[in-house]
């Protein structure tokens, strides 16, 4: 009986030290882990100080400070009487965008820029939207919100072809308008949408107004995206932050018209906002540092910065965020 117990405590010792060597093991391969790749093959530039981008995510050289400014500047509120009509204008042009450094792509837009123009109205006023197609395939142009439906730009609009629609401004909030032709994805992955807001009767409080729209771009044809930015170009606003005066209001309207990927977020660094879903009500319903945001999702957010700073924002998709969607705001 000693003989048998003397052999189950060896046994038992034995079992231990195997499972004790056993648990080292993953240890010892992660300490002789392969170094990084290098910074070529990485997304993010690990050398920086700062977060900058690997060079095949960052804008392309030749772009200047303020050349992207009318991607992000709204129309100002009141620009447009309630109860008056607009007369817009919308052009579809196939062209080539580099959406990053030495990255081309075919995209077809509205007006010859990814988002489309930003268009705005107070809510009640009518907007008459001729529709000019300038490019080889069929488009179409559909607006979110409230509308009668012979407005819903279902039918197509064949090249060379010409199409009006007139829509009621409503409701109040932020609504995407893209074209609605299948295939929708590739439509959508090709560039072709743009923001529409709608004010209510009583003005909001003033504030520095933006608009973030954020793309994903699939450069290689596999359905996947390769690249990701706020406003058509990856990096644009790390190179070239938005500027604001500390302590005053900032309104940003933010869209998810990302294609191929179900959920976006947005985050901003170093402060928290009011939250206004869709833009639709009145008073914040939530206070915090990031939403999320499905797809053709959109939402308003204010926020001030107390001290003047670099307040970096991105998706907390990282791979979006280090794949060209992270910009700041700085507070001057």
């Amino acid at each position: 009986m000693k003989l048998a117990r003397r052999a189950l405590f060896r046994l038992g010792a034995l079992g231990g030290a195997l499972g004790l060597a056993a648990g080292f093991w993953p240890m010892a391969r992660a300490r002789r882990a392969p170094e990084p790749r290098l910074s070529a093959e990485l997304d993010c530039d690990p050398t920086s100080a700062s977060a900058n981008y690997a060079a095949r995510y960052r804008p392309p050289e030749y772009l200047a400070a303020g050349s992207r400014d009318a991607l992000h500047t709204p129309p100002a509120a009141g620009s447009a009487a309630p109860g008056s009509v607009q007369d817009v204008r919308l052009t579809i042009i196939e062209t080539t965008l580099e959406v990053a450094n030495r990255s081309n792509l075919a995209v077809y837009t509205f007006d010859g820029v990814v988002p489309g123009p930003i268009l705005r109205a107070p809510v009640g006023s009518r907007l008459r939207i001729t529709l000019d197609n300038r490019s080889n395939l069929p488009h179409s142009l559909h607006f979110h919100g409230a509308h009668d439906v012979s407005q819903d730009g279902l039918a197509r609009v064949a090249p060379a072809g010409t199409q009006v629609y007139d829509l009621e401004a409503g409701p109040v909030g932020l609504h995407p308008y893209h074209c609605h032709v299948p295939p929708y994805s590739w439509h959508m992955a090709k560039g072709m949408y743009g923001a529409f807001i709608v004010d209510p009767i009583e003005a909001r409080p003033a504030a520095h107004e933006f608009v973030l729209c954020l793309s994903g771009f699939d450069t290689d044809g596999d359905g996947h995206n390769d690249i990701y930015a706020f406003n058509g170009v990856a990096g644009y606003y790390e190179r070239f932050p938005i500027k604001v005066p500390a302590g005053e209001l900032v309104r940003i309207y933010l869209l998810n018209m990302i294609e191929h990927e179900p959920l976006a977020t947005f985050h901003l660094h170093a402060q928290t906002f009011d939250l206004y879903r869709s833009g639709t009500g009145l008073a914040p319903s939530e206070h915090t540092d990031v939403v999320s945001l499905g797809q053709a999702e959109r939402a308003m957010i204010e926020f001030r910065l107390p001290r003047r700073g670099r307040y970096m924002f991105h998706p907390h998709q990282s791979h979006m965020a280090e794949r060209g969607a992270m910009g700041y705001v700085v507070a001057i």
